[in-house]
């Protein structure tokens, strides 16, 4: 029956992510809750202005649904065929308390959204205030799962679990926020964040189901399915963008997946996109300052450098999605031999 659960979880959030749309891309417009484009951006992207943001509201409500009600018929089903039995009591607060953390990521962004409509440009709150906001969720969550139970431990393939002690808290805060920030960083062409996670939430659900961790199986089913509806409205040209409510709650998200595994270092591949975006920016910036002036790449986050070097953004979206399997299924790979 997990199996199943998985599958349905998967189709339904698919389907309330892309039906959601027809109602959400003309709300917003009628609202007014249009994108500023960044002037410093590159100069075709101006003809993006004023395109319906906040779409990411299609794969926050799809996956938070689905999510909620498949993991509560899996458990009303109790063990299935092959003896996996419902969570723990841990495992469902991981499950519920990373699903919270993600949808609070998300206000976060709705907040920092909602500040760019409001003043028409494309800054909202200040990076002070993103970063207490961001690292205040960070506690909360960890702060909960200690309540729980849950053990200073990570799973460090060919290894084991390793021990890092209290170390764990603050790096575990760093690792959480430094994702969340990561994938927001990947949000800057058609489609590009939406697909590079529907392949994450693909490789993530297998690693949780190899794990026989169902209602983290379910987790990454329901937002593939959520990203992959979403991308029916975002795709190049895309009709609505996801926002920061969006990719703030896709990397809380995905920290709350690999958090669930205790499978924290899998951050390093299954985000490995997203940290080569936000690394670009990072040295661009250091470079910048160092050489007074001179720039290491074109333009950054890093998309916007193949941008720059003549790539259509579908041939970007197309590469990095291609990455980002590669490297889900280097990480299902370490899973399934370092066990």
């Amino acid at each position: 029956m997990s199996g199943i659960w998985t599958i349905v979880a998967a189709a339904l959030s698919f389907a309330i992510s892309g039906a959601l749309g027809i109602w959400l891309v003309p709300f917003l417009r009628k609202k007014h809750f249009g994108q500023t484009i960044l002037e410093e951006g590159p100069k075709w992207h101006q003809g993006k202005q004023g395109t319906p943001t906040m779409g990411g509201f299609m794969f926050i409500a799809a996956s938070i649904i689905t999510t909620v009600i498949c993991v509560l018929l899996f458990h009303i089903t109790g063990t299935d065929s092959r003896g996996i039995p419902p969570e723990t009591m841990l495992q469902s607060a991981k499950i519920y308390g990373g699903l919270f953390m993600a949808a609070c990521y998300g206000a976060i962004g709705f907040l920092d959204d909602y500040v760019k409509v409001a003043k028409k440009r494309n800054l909202g709150l200040t990076p002070k205030q993103k970063l207490v906001l961001q690292f205040a969720v960070a506690a909360a969550y960890l702060f909960t799962m200690f309540l729980f139970g849950d053990k200073t431990e990570t799973f460090i393939p060919f290894y084991g679990m390793l021990d890092i002690g209290i170390l764990y808290y603050p790096l575990a805060a760093i690792l959480i926020v430094g994702i969340v920030n990561a994938v927001n960083l990947t949000d800057g062409i058609d489609g590009l964040d939406g697909s590079v996670t529907f392949f994450a939430g693909i490789f993530m659900m297998m690693m949780a189901g190899y794990c026989t961790r169902t209602g983290l199986s379910i987790m990454g089913a329901s937002i593939a399915g959520g990203c992959l509806g979403f991308l029916i409205w975002n795709f190049n040209p895309a009709k609505t963008f996801m926002g920061d409510t969006g990719s703030l709650y896709l990397g809380g998200y995905i920290c709350a997946l690999l958090f669930g595994l205790d499978m924290e270092i899998f951050l390093i591949p299954i985000g490995f996109v997203y940290i080569a975006e936000m690394f670009s920016v990072i040295l661009q910036v250091s470079y910048f300052k160092i050489t007074h002036g001179k720039r290491l790449f074109k333009m950054s986050p890093i998309h916007h450098h193949f941008e720059m070097c003549g790539w259509s953004e579908v041939k970007i979206v197309v590469v990095f999605s291609l990455v980002e399997a590669v490297f889900g299924a280097l990480s299902l790979f370490l899973v399934m031999a370092g066990k």
